[in-house]
């Protein structure tokens, strides 16, 4: 492994956008790993920027910590994942992420109006919800999670 190919936690911080801390809570569950150089000084894959990276994505798009772990753990410790290790991590996903994709979709189009909760507030709500019939499909939003 090149020396180059080794960066101070510093470095990585820098470039993630992450605090010391954080990449350091990263690390304890297992999603980067350190090496450690002679004085005990933690050094990190430069690849993983891109683990971090995908960690922060992942967050926005709404994934808890356990979709997290499960999909990096899909990805090889100790080496730079390769494009096709990165392939399999996207495909493994791609399921959740169309869902994801729908609900916002769907959330966009349908919350300026009836969105089937039962508050009938709204005078559209009144059209698409008479008498709150949505109610009887469940309990929630069920023109939205629907």
């Amino acid at each position: 492994m090149d020396r180059n190919d080794l960066i101070p936690i510093g470095v990585l911080a820098r470039r993630t956008g992450l605090a010391v801390s954080a990449i350091r809570f990263y690390e304890d569950r297992g999603l980067v790993c350190a090496m450690r150089t002679m004085g005990n000084q933690r050094r990190f894959l430069r690849s993983d920027i891109r683990r971090l990276s995908f960690i922060l994505i992942a967050q926005r798009l709404g994934l808890g910590l356990p979709a997290i772990e499960e999909a990096l753990a899909t990805l090889p410790q100790g080496r730079t994942p390769t494009l096709t290790d990165w392939q399999k991590l996207s495909r493994s996903m791609r399921a959740q992420l169309d869902a994801k994709i729908q609900l916002l979709t769907r959330t966009r189009a349908k919350l300026d109006e009836c969105i089937g909760c039962g508050c009938l507030s709204l005078q559209r709500c009144q059209l698409y919800n008479r008498d709150d019939r949505a109610g009887a499909a469940g309990p929630g939003p069920r023109f939205v999670l629907d």
